[in-house]
């Protein structure tokens, strides 16, 4: 996966994991346990991101600048880089089908961010998220295609 890609998926599950937590439903704990490992990794590197990262959805998120500075931090830490890939990673393997509906949330709102093509294209990185949850099958009984 590449690292932009990786970025976006853990920042998603950060803020997926919150919404859900919210409304009183849980992820699985290999998630839960991920995503603090990210937070507190990511805090040593760029503690302003996850400050914002943790006032969202309350504030809004620029989410296309925090993929920046994650995946600009994870390119010079190795630390933050493999914190990122497992959090993608468990991410990935999240039976709760609420879970990905957040993220495929989060990706389409992505995709509607103003446009800065020199920077980043958020219509590509969108479906690239996206993708890495299509056609996944699931422990439970749910299979998206």
């Amino acid at each position: 996966m590449e690292p932009l890609t990786t970025a976006a998926i853990a920042i998603g599950t950060v803020i997926a994991t919150k919404a859900l937590e919210k409304t009183g439903e849980n992820v699985g704990q290999a998630l839960w346990d991920k995503t603090g490992e990210f937070l507190v990794t990511l805090k040593k590197h760029s503690p302003q991101t996850v400050v914002a990262i943790e006032k969202a959805p309350e504030q809004t998120l620029d989410y296309g600048k925090a993929v920046l500075e994650v995946e600009s931090a994870a390119k010079v830490n190795s630390e933050l880089a493999q914190a990122a890939q497992e959090l993608a990673t468990a991410a990935k393997a999240e039976p709760n089908p609420n879970f990905i509906q957040l993220i495929q949330q989060l990706a389409d709102n992505l995709k509607s961010q103003p446009q800065q093509p020199s920077v980043i294209n958020y219509q590509k990185l969108a479906d690239e998220m996206k993708n890495v949850f299509q056609g996944t099958v699931f422990n439970a009984p749910v299979t998206f295609n």
